[in-house]
């Protein structure tokens, strides 16, 4: 992959759950509501000055969010953060950019 060049979309894998669980709180405090289910279903990853990974999460029910999440490069040892998040989205819509 190149750099700054996004990945294709691949099946999320333990450390996309792990990404995913740990910013899970951050969208719980902005959407205020807890999510009954939490579970990363696929994702795309874009090497930036760190990584962008584009995730899309089942909430429960028919309900997907995409989630835009940052993960700094190691040497700066700070926290994933969420981005940006997509809400109202469905199991077939696209994972994009955003």
């Amino acid at each position: 992959m190149m750099c700054g060049a996004p990945s294709v979309v691949q099946p999320a894998t333990a450390e996309t759950q792990d990404i995913a669980d740990q910013v899970r709180s951050q969208l719980e405090e902005k959407e205020n509501k807890k999510f009954p289910v939490f579970k990363a279903v696929s994702f795309k990853s874009q090497v930036v000055a760190g990584t962008n990974y584009f995730i899309k999460v089942h909430v429960g029910d028919e309900d997907f969010i995409h989630l835009r999440v940052f993960k700094s490069l190691p040497h700066e040892n700070k926290p994933l953060t969420l981005s940006n998040y997509q809400t109202n989205k469905a199991k077939h819509d696209e994972l994009s950019y955003f």
